[in-house]
């Protein structure tokens, strides 16, 4: 079956046709850097990190754009209050994003192109457009962009100018040909940093950025592009407006947006000060589980922040954890090696979950099925894959697990923990059956001993009809 998303442009579940078979070009909106990035923000990004995930796992080649916006408005007036260059200000935000977006699981994009890393292109972009007649400078201002010009604009609100602009509530500026036309290029004010231009010295308007970058790294149509749906009107809507015109082509094919994470139910945003910092909030949760709750839900469906929803979400990562480390328990207690007739058979049914997983990703990317899958199989596994299973079933069964996982980017702390404690192995088990030998001597002086070294080495025991178990701290 091939992969379908709901496009926001069409309002249509579409296949996934990429322009170039089996390759998909992907830009997300990334930050602007004037601070720490909250976790209302972090549901973006770690969402279309995992469906850039699932579409290697179906085997697409995907190069993967996150920009960073390093000047505006904000990172200005920002940098003027603590006192440093601006840069130096986007310089340190950027490797505290980096941060948390490591402690999320979130993988860094092929390409994360700045801002000031492109001013010659934007310069030259701007310039065609005025060219052509879709922008027009005001002198000692800047370069505005004409949107009466594109009939179409709105095409992704679904809006006309009209209902946009009332939605919109702009300020009247006489000096402006239409109320809704907006900034390109804007000149610079005292004590701003700023770059030269044919229009003076300024700096780029904030939507213009990501037409021309999204252009240089993917080319001059993108496969998918996406944000969240704060970004739709105006962001989104420009960098369509400002594109087309330039290259004669659509700008991106599929318009992916998430909701919004709210509190209480409402949006989480720094401008109401109803947030949480990523920073703040993995002080308190492990990183996995917040992006297992993040998940939790469909990508388009809003989701409230609630410590009783986090903590329920980390309970079941854990309980993923807990089948995980049974299987490898049993595949490092088995006597044997090769699959019985009845294994096979098992192992191939537990396999039927793969079906599913895969089926509920390839419609519109419900991680939220995606996630009850893996409890199925993770029940399943419990049950079913019993002391005495060979060496194959016991391997097969977590291998499954952790490739279905993988892919919403879980079990990394499982695969830390097994690389760990791959040395040590022999050791552990020698120091187990030291202690089963004490306890049937009826030496629990001595058997409690090794459970307290092995305590004190971060390797917890737990005695179960199917033998000890043991898994690290």
């Amino acid at each position: 079956m091939p992969v379908r998303l709901l496009n926001d442009l069409t309002r249509q579940e579409e296949e996934l046709v990429p322009q170039e078979p089996g390759r998909v070009t992907f830009y997300n909106c990334g930050p602007t850097v004037y601070n720490l990035f909250h976790i209302g923000n972090a549901r973006t990004f770690l969402v279309f990190d995992a469906l850039r995930r699932y579409l290697r796992y179906r085997g697409y080649t995907v190069t993967y754009v996150q920009n960073f916006t390093d000047v505006d408005d904000k990172i200005i007036r920002r940098a003027a209050e603590l006192g440093v260059p601006e840069r130096e200000l986007a310089d340190q935000m950027i490797q505290e994003y980096f941060r948390d977006a490591d402690a999320l699981g979130i993988e860094r994009a092929d390409f994360h192109p700045r801002v000031t890393d492109h001013i010659p292109e934007i310069v030259e972009h701007i310039a065609a457009l005025v060219e052509k007649g879709y922008a027009y400078e005001i002198p000692g201002d800047g370069v505005y962009y004409r949107v009466t010009r594109k009939p179409d604009y709105g095409k992704l609100s679904h809006r006309s100018l009209d209902e946009l602009q009332a939605g919109a509530r702009v300020e009247v500026d006489p000096r402006k040909e239409h109320p809704m036309d907006f900034a390109l290029w804007k000149a610079q004010k005292e004590g701003e940093i700023a770059w030269d231009s044919p229009w003076g010295k300024g700096r780029p308007g904030w939507h213009i950025e990501c037409s021309v970058m999204a252009r240089h790294y993917l080319g001059d149509t993108l496969d998918i592009h996406s944000g969240g749906e704060d970004l739709i009107f105006p962001h989104h809507e420009n960098e369509i407006a400002q594109s087309e015109p330039v290259t004669g082509k659509p700008f991106a094919r599929i318009w992916l947006h998430t909701a919004f994470l709210n509190i209480g139910g409402e949006k989480m945003s720094k401008s109401r000060g109803n947030f949480f910092w990523v920073r703040d909030v993995l002080r308190q949760y492990d990183g996995e589980a917040v992006r297992f709750f993040l998940l939790s839900a469909h990508y388009r469906n809003p989701l409230d922040w609630r410590d009783d929803l986090v903590e329920a979400a980390r309970a079941g990562l854990e309980r993923l954890y807990n089948a995980a480390r049974a299987l490898r328990h049993l595949a490092q207690a088995a006597s044997r090696e090769e699959l019985t007739d009845a294994e096979r058979t098992l192992l191939a049914d537990l396999r039927r979950h793969r079906d599913r997983f895969v089926e509920a990703l390839d419609a519109d990317f419900n991680t939220a099925v995606a996630q009850a899958v893996l409890f199925d199989l993770a029940r399943d596994t419990n049950t079913r894959v019993q002391p005495g299973a060979s060496r194959a079933l016991a391997r097969g069964a977590l291998d499954l697990l952790l490739e279905l996982g993988g892919v919403l980017g879980l079990f990394g702390r499982f695969r830390q923990e097994a690389a760990e404690d791959g040395g040590l192995d022999a050791e552990i088990e020698r120091l187990i059956a030291l202690r089963q030998e004490a306890r049937k001597a009826r030496n629990f002086a001595e058997a409690d001993r090794i459970r307290d070294e092995l305590r004190a080495r971060g390797i917890l025991l737990e005695d179960t009809p199917a033998g000890v178990r043991w898994r690290r701290a």
